[in-house]
């Protein structure tokens, strides 16, 4: 934010977005418009998942009624929307976008973020259409880099292991995913928002190119700090979803996308971000603060 802040060309205004009053305050009929922020984290849905459906359904039912026609919106969504059908066994991986959405356990409070999303996709591809606007939907698959708190799991594992712990906890370990680098999800988005055929879609993004085990993940983590603890496997968080990866068919027809960071140079890139961040702090559990 602060390099945003310093930026001649930008203009930074804070504001609570689950509060009409502050989308009143904004001006109107953008090129583009981007809903990006909303409340996530394990951490955050599991110490209140009310607050999470609470401020993500306000902040995209208020940019609904402050658009205006002609206006093009993204709105970014989950692949937590359609994670209980993969467990399920009745969604497919690689995964496409026309799988049927399923939350297996509403009571969980892993899925009020899930839910949240849903919601806010069925709203801008309702909403939107009446409202004579462009909406696209982009439901981002496990994005990580430089500068994203703590709570991801590489951004995690690097302060662990900076940290030196030993034994190296690793949770989820029989787990698979397919870890995308900030700079492809940025160009993904940037794609599908200058093509006109992708307005009213769903948009799976992320990379589709490797597919990792979290223990693995965690060797790399620790080749980067140069530590060799040893690994202690344990339980996956209740409600994650055993193997995660996009099938990104939908958006190479429609951008001619194709991931460029593999995750070896996007976790050394993420890795050197956070070493640097931590030696300005006394401790990685300040750091994480």
């Amino acid at each position: 934010m602060g390099a945003l802040r310093d930026h001649p060309s930008v203009d930074v205004v804070s504001a609570d977005l689950s509060r009409a009053e502050a989308w009143a305050a904004l001006p109107r009929r953008c090129d583009q418009i981007y809903l990006l922020a909303a409340v996530v984290g394990v951490r955050n849905v599991e110490a209140d998942p009310g607050r999470v459906i609470r401020v993500n359904t306000l902040t995209a039912m208020h940019l609904l009624d402050w658009v205006t026609p002609g206006d093009r919106v993204f709105f970014s969504s989950t692949s937590e929307v359609y994670a209980g059908g993969v467990d399920a066994g009745i969604v497919p991986v690689p995964t496409g976008e026309d799988v049927p959405v399923m939350v297996t356990d509403v009571a969980s409070p892993r899925f009020s973020y899930a839910i949240s999303k849903l919601l806010g996709e069925a709203g801008f591809i309702h909403a939107a259409r009446a409202r004579r606007c462009a909406a696209v939907i982009g439901r981002f698959h496990n994005v990580y880099g430089p500068r994203m708190g703590a709570d991801h799991v590489i951004p995690e594992m690097a302060l662990r292991a900076l940290g030196g712990e030993d034994p190296f906890r690793v949770w989820g370990a029989d787990q698979y995913r397919a870890f995308c680098y900030v700079d492809d999800a940025v160009e993904a988005m940037l794609r599908v928002m200058s093509c006109p055929e992708a307005s009213g879609e769903i948009v799976h993004i992320g990379n589709d190119s490797e597919q990792t085990n979290i223990a693995d993940l965690a060797k790399l983590v620790l080749r980067m700090a140069g530590a060799s603890p040893v690994l202690q496997p344990m339980p996956a968080p209740a409600g994650s979803v055993h193997r995660r990866c996009p099938d990104l068919g939908r958006l190479r027809r429609l951008t001619g996308f194709e991931p460029t960071v593999s995750l070896e140079e996007g976790v050394r890139r993420t890795f050197a971000w956070y070493r640097s961040w931590l030696a300005g702090v006394t401790s990685p559990v300040d750091a994480r603060r």
